[in-house]
């Protein structure tokens, strides 16, 4: 059994980033450790949705452990800093933030757990945190900096498919699902992911499809079930989640990993 260690900004980014490969893991007998850098403060969520007295962060840590529960997780941990919101925003510079930390200190928080875990592998963000949020972009420089003092074999950045997202928006506007102006614009200011030619690892997820939905499902308070992500056929589930994406430096170039585990077994924890 080797231990995977998946490192997020904020309950709800494991399930749509990692889940699949969290699940796969877990089924395929390996141990899987979820580490969330906040509790998600500051998402939005309905009103009337959380019960009298009850604040958010409270309902999001639940949320998290019943997502876990859906993937496999054998551990949850939090860092404990305060969600940072959208770039730009008054909240990013406030104390506490994940934003503000030093990324000396949080890396120290990560890689004691990763020490702890004797990780053999590492899940963080691409250099861009995906989509431009300040929270996922921290998570890739913690991430690097605690899989370095932990001295992690595998460290992996998890980002979207920039080149399969236009194909796919493409195909909506074919199928009708949607109409061309309001198709976002993959090559905009803060695009999201990373251009094909850069990914080094795409995992089939397709299985574990069922898995991370449910996981998703469990994030009532940020995923409602008219929401993007439940509310789509699941024939068009599969095509926009069935793969997740990652970068591994140092390999490349174009695909060279289609599983983030592989060769990994009891004999051989701490190696490459």
């Amino acid at each position: 059994m080797a231990t995977l260690v998946t490192f997020h900004a904020h309950p709800d980014d494991e399930c749509i980033l990692t889940g699949g490969v969290m699940r796969k893991a877990a089924d395929e007998g390996h141990r899987v450790v979820l580490v969330v850098a906040t509790r998600g403060e500051l998402g939005e969520v309905p009103e009337g949705f959380l019960g009298e007295g009850e604040q958010l962060r409270e309902r999001r840590v639940q949320e998290t452990h019943a997502a876990a529960e859906a993937l496999g997780v054998a551990r949850v941990e939090f860092l404990g800093y305060r969600d940072s919101g959208m770039m730009g925003e008054p909240a990013n510079d406030e104390p506490g933030t994940f934003w503000t930390a030093s990324v000396e200190e949080a890396a120290a928080r990560l890689a004691e757990i990763l020490g702890e875990e004797s990780a053999e592998v590492c899940t963080i963000y691409d250099d861009f945190g995906n989509y431009g949020h300040p929270d996922h972009i921290q998570v890739h420089r913690v991430g690097m900096r605690a899989t370095e003092l932990a001295g992690t074999p595998r460290v992996y950045q998890a980002t979207t498919n920039r080149d399969q997202l236009r194909r796919g928006l493409e195909q909506a506007v074919e199928t009708g699902l949607v109409a061309r102006e309001d198709l976002p614009d993959p090559d905009a200011e803060q695009p999201m992911g990373k251009p094909e030619a850069e990914i080094t690892a795409a995992v089939d997820v397709t299985s574990y499809l069922p898995a991370k939905r449910a996981a998703m499902r469990a994030h009532a308070s940020q995923i409602a079930e008219e929401s993007f992500f439940l509310a789509m056929p699941d024939e068009i589930f599969q095509q926009a989640f069935g793969t997740e994406w990652f970068i591994r430096p140092g390999h490349g170039p174009g695909i060279t990993e289609k599983d983030l585990m592989a060769g990994l077994s009891p004999t051989q924890r701490g190696r490459p």
